[in-house]
């Protein structure tokens, strides 16, 4: 079992984040014109107009809150007055918010690429893959958030995989960590570190892609090629 472990919480990881960094560099370099959603708006904008907002608000706001509560530990919330209790509230009242607006996204963006032709012959075995794959982790996020935490009691995930996770990032694992967190958790973990391997090459670049210089980009001015013909009195 020990070399189990090893594999699982130790490489694992590694090997998801070297694929991830090494994948985006072959991608950029190999396949820039691919680099893009490819999107169907065109196709059918009735479902995604409602998709697309739920699916990636509530993807941010999850990932927010993945961010504060696995690289902050429960030292330094204690510090600053936050409680257990009160963290507890909170983790479970916007991860549930948060869960559900992106897991209603997701089966609407996956009902509307199934229902329409259109947009069905557009999807690759790649997009099946990561679709796959957020169903999975979303889903399994939403078990831990209203299972665990509002109908289960709660579990101080923070001991554990919290824990786990910051050892993986400063390069000192700890897998007997993330052994005493209950599976729907390690489930978790697993399946998310399977989408970040996934991540170079699919349509998930796009989240890299941001059009920041449109911030501070001057407005486009539109002016006749010719001069219009003067008009008959």
């Amino acid at each position: 079992m020990r070399a189990v472990h090893l594999l699982l919480w130790v490489a694992l990881p590694y090997a998801a984040i070297a694929i991830f960094l090494a994948g985006h560099v072959w991608r950029y370099r190999t396949d820039q014109y691919g680099w893009t959603t490819r999107s169907t708006q065109l196709l059918e904008s009735r479902w995604l107009k409602w998709g697309s907002p739920l699916f990636h608000l509530g993807a941010l706001a999850a990932i927010g809150g993945h961010v504060l509560g696995i690289l902050v530990p429960e030292s330094w919330t204690s510090k600053v007055g936050i409680s257990e209790d009160a963290y507890h509230a909170l983790s479970a009242t916007a991860g549930t918010i948060a869960g559900v607006a992106c897991a209603a996204g997701l089966l609407i963006l996956v009902y509307r690429r199934m229902a329409s032709p259109r947009v069905r012959v557009t999807t690759t075995r790649m997009d099946i893959a990561a679709y796959i794959l957020l169903i999975v982790v979303i889903g399994l996020g939403l078990g831990e958030t209203i299972g665990k935490n509002v109908f289960g009691g709660g579990y101080d995930y923070r001991s554990t995989v919290g824990v786990w996770f910051r050892s993986i990032v400063f390069f000192h694992p700890e897998p007997d960590a993330m052994v005493g967190a209950p599976v729907l958790y390690q489930l978790h973990a697993a399946a998310a570190w399977l989408i970040l391997a996934v991540w170079p090459f699919s349509r998930l670049v796009h989240a890299w892609s941001i059009p920041l210089q449109y911030i501070g980009r001057p407005y486009i001015l539109y002016r006749r090629r010719w001069a219009p013909a003067p008009r008959r009195r």
